[in-house]
């Protein structure tokens, strides 16, 4: 059922997405807020490649940093409301940092902005993600294999309730996020947000799809540590869907965090004594799924730009990245975590020294409306594991 629902959100329900007035609003009706602990040579990267035309840029941190060309806002260690962590942080800073800006633009600790020149009219606005290579192979894999499947997005705006939110790149409009606040608790505030506003508003959605450079986990096991958190959060947050999305959001789980069994469904249909009609029809359907991996990885190819004579080294790699995307979020269904812990970050020097296509000093020279990496989204991506 997971995987039929992606091939309609892409195919009839994700033609057209692109179709509206992405420039509806100019920068100078955004405020760029940027969330850490106390990240500050990474933070210092993200607020370099945000535009200068911004209204204005704002980070919010745990502990006392120093950043050039933003204004640090410290959560005092008093605060406290129904929120925790992450969202603890994003709640006090919307009742006591002022913005007089339509639109508040959210950006992770590590979110490189790319193709920034406008917004457009909508309540919430999603900006895609393409994780840059940080040193592990592996977790790049699975990146590149998670945006492929990401493409659903595109059929987001047609849906009630869109099905989750990416944190590290989006806008939604002040007085809607006033109205709704921060203050729940959970792990992923940012699916959270926009399931409570799909409930209680007609939410207008759009994607954007600027391809914002987020970092790719610099291990497999800090990568792992994100999926349970991830798979943790929805689980735990799903009772806010209405019954006709929650089926759905299920069997997206059971085949997100099991989907390595469905080869082993096919070898063990196969070997069923007496196999009959019934027993061929299930290999037929396991075979058509795991197609379907093979798929998202083809569209997260598509999304790097890697060139294709790579695509058969990223095709034999599929059943690896499967197992390891997997396992995190299988880990997430048997044992939920309550805390929410951040994704390790390395410094942008390191970025660049592992990115051969990016000189010494090039994440902080970037302004934020072109690309990072190449200049056209035309050119191919010829390096294998990294961009």
């Amino acid at each position: 059922m997971s995987a039929l629902w992606w091939v309609i959100e892409v195919l009839p329900l994700g033609i057209g997405w692109n179709s509206s007035e992405m420039d509806a609003w100019g920068l100078d009706d955004v405020q760029v807020r940027v969330l850490t602990i106390e990240a500050e040579d990474v933070v210092q990267a993200t607020v370099d490649s945000v535009p200068d035309t911004v209204a204005g840029i704002k980070v919010i941190a745990e502990q006392n940093i120093e950043i050039d060309g933003a204004a640090v806002h410290i959560v005092p260690d008093s605060f406290s409301c129904e929120a925790t962590n992450k969202g603890r942080a994003v709640e006090w800073a919307r009742r006591h940092v002022s913005c007089d800006a339509e639109y508040v633009l959210y950006l992770d600790e590590d979110t490189l902005v790319t193709g920034l020149t406008g917004l457009p009219e909508a309540d919430f606005v999603q900006f895609t993600e393409k994780p840059i290579f940080t040193g592990s192979r592996l977790a790049y894999l699975c990146e590149v294999f998670r945006v492929g499947y990401q493409f659903e997005q595109r059929a987001f705006r047609r849906l009630s309730y869109p099905l989750y939110a990416w944190g590290g790149g989006f806008a939604i409009r002040h007085e809607l996020e006033d109205e709704l606040t921060w203050d729940v608790a959970t792990i992923t505030e940012d699916t959270n947000l926009i399931w409570r506003a799909a409930d209680r508003f007609d939410l207008e959605y759009r994607l954007v799809d600027a391809r914002f450079r987020n970092q790719a986990p610099p291990s497999l096991k800090a990568m792992i540590k994100q999926r349970r958190r991830w798979m943790s959060g929805t689980l735990k947050d799903n009772h806010i869907l209405p019954l006709l999305y929650q089926p759905l959001t299920l069997t997206r789980v059971v085949s997100w965090g099991f989907s390595p069994a469905i080869p082993l469904l096919i070898i063990g249909a196969s070997f069923v004594p007496g196999a009959t009609v019934s027993i061929q029809f299930f290999e037929l359907i396991s075979t058509a799924l795991l197609v379907v991996l093979f798929i998202y990885m083809l569209f997260g190819l598509w999304a790097y730009r890697k060139h294709p004579l790579l695509w058969p080294v990223f095709l034999i790699l599929t059943p690896l990245a499967v197992v390891l995307h997997a396992i995190g979020a299988a880990w997430g269904v048997i044992s939920p975590i309550e805390e929410f812990e951040v994704t390790e970050k390395v410094a942008p020097e390191t970025v660049e020294d592992v990115n051969p296509e990016l000189s010494e000093g090039a994440i902080a020279a970037h302004e934020g409306q072109d690309r990072l990496v190449r200049d056209s989204a035309d050119e191919f991506d010829t390096e294998l594991f990294r961009d």
